[in-house]
């Protein structure tokens, strides 16, 4: 898959089994920061099992769509949301199927940066809050705030990249993302909060599709209240806010347990909710017939 800009990406679609396609539909999954599409191919291959089409991405600098080395590649943290996922909106929405976008994290971001989300039929966000420590546990906090303040600033200034790999936290992030968050994550709202950020406000105002904004209680990185705090900006869409009790059957949740094994009774909720939020569509004829496919995306 190519970005808006040219940049090569790489994706990966889970489709139904050939004939099971009854909800002709597509789902977009956009994924958290430093977590590669990997991670979500549980999810998608379950949701395919229903018969959605599920396509995955790693965004630039990340996983299979990262270059050889970090250092010296240059890029705003924006421009997951605004070149790479829009640009698997662009491919998806030629399909004349319904088309929804389930998020994570950095996912529920990136819904308001996208250009084209008038494509999107509605949206499905786990674990997205505003990023800032005061919204976290008192013990989160001072971690998170001792990894920005302490540990981080050396290794970027030795590898020129933040080797979030070495931490055993996710994939290492370009300079310009671990820039940008870092600034960001010292405002209660996130980039809201940012002067040279104004402009987003107004983006965000112009989402208006049907939206759910859920998270986990035991969520430390976005805990019901910061979640609030960022998901106020969808001030026009039609926002439902979902807090998830983690139960014997889940078993702890936290920021990554959303897309795990034992949390499939809220995959069947995404999916029912995404059903009854389809709009009426002409139905999809499929290009060729085949076998059900796990095809990667150039």
């Amino acid at each position: 898959m190519t970005a808006r800009d040219g940049y090569t990406l790489s994706a990966k679609r889970y489709d139904p089994a050939d004939g099971d396609a009854e909800h002709h539909a597509n789902i977009l999954l956009g994924g958290a920061t430093g977590v590669p599409q990997r991670f979500y191919q549980r999810f998608a291959r379950y949701a395919a099992g229903q018969g959605f089409s599920v396509t995955t991405l790693d965004y630039r600098g990340v996983g299979l769509s990262a270059p050889s080395s970090l250092r010296g590649f240059r890029m705003s943290y924006l421009d997951w949301g605004e070149l790479d996922l829009a640009s698997a909106v662009d491919v998806l929405a030629r399909e004349n199927k319904p088309l929804f976008l389930v998020g994570h994290s950095f996912g529920g971001h990136a819904l308001g940066l996208l250009p084209n989300h008038h494509e999107l039929a509605a949206a499905f966000i786990l674990g997205t809050g505003a990023g800032w420590s005061g919204w976290m546990p008192k013990s989160e906090a001072l971690k998170v705030e001792f990894m920005w303040n302490v540990v981080f600033p050396p290794l970027v200034a030795i590898k020129g990249y933040l080797p979030w790999s070495k931490l055993g936290m996710g994939e290492d992030l370009p300079i310009g993302v671990y820039k940008d968050w870092k600034r960001w994550c010292r405002h209660p709202h996130y980039f809201f909060d940012d002067p040279a950020m104004g402009h987003l406000r107004a983006r965000y105002a112009d989402v208006t599709l049907p939206l759910v904004f859920a998270t986990a209680t035991d969520d430390p990185w976005a805990a019901p209240s910061s979640r609030d705090a960022f998901a106020k900006f969808y001030k026009n869409a039609r926002l439902e806010r979902r807090d998830i009790k983690p139960d014997s059957r889940t078993g702890p949740i936290g920021h990554m347990g959303y897309f795990r094994p034992a949390c499939a009774p809220l995959w069947d909720d995404i999916l029912s909710w995404l059903v009854r939020n389809k709009p009426e569509r002409p139905p999809h004829t499929p290009a060729s017939p085949g076998k059900a496919t796990e095809n990667e995306i150039h």
